[in-house]
């Protein structure tokens, strides 16, 4: 369990990571898709889905000649069951932690629109 916990306290520390996880939020994705917003190569955006696909954050699949990315994000209990043993931090509702990203990209969220809830 440390080193998974490692391996996701790590993967996370990286702003470029956080991003790509944010975008898997929506759905999955073609690698070449999550590529497309950052200003680097393919290959650097590969060595940082390496390092999400360690921590147990997202899956890969090929599907035909495409390969596909999908966030896991049960793999984001155990850094939360961690940090609760603090006592200083709420569990982690993964619902909430979704509203509060696509806060941070100005996006509306399902629940909003569902339940009509102005911003």
């Amino acid at each position: 369990m440390d080193d998974m916990l490692s391996l996701s306290f790590a993967a996370l520390a990286d702003p470029t990571r956080r991003a790509i996880l944010t975008m898997l939020l929506e759905d999955d994705m073609a690698v070449t898709d999550v590529a497309e917003p950052f200003d680097m190569s393919l290959a650097a955006v590969s060595k940082h889905l390496t390092i999400l696909t360690r921590a147990g954050l997202i899956s890969q699949e090929k599907r035909g000649r495409v390969k596909w990315c999908k966030l896991e994000p049960s793999a984001l209990k155990a850094p939360s069951v961690w940090m609760q043993g603090f006592g200083q931090f709420d569990p982690v509702n993964l619902d909430d932690f979704e509203r509060y990203l696509e806060t941070l990209l100005g996006e509306p969220t399902e629940t909003d629109e569902a339940h009509g809830t102005a911003r």
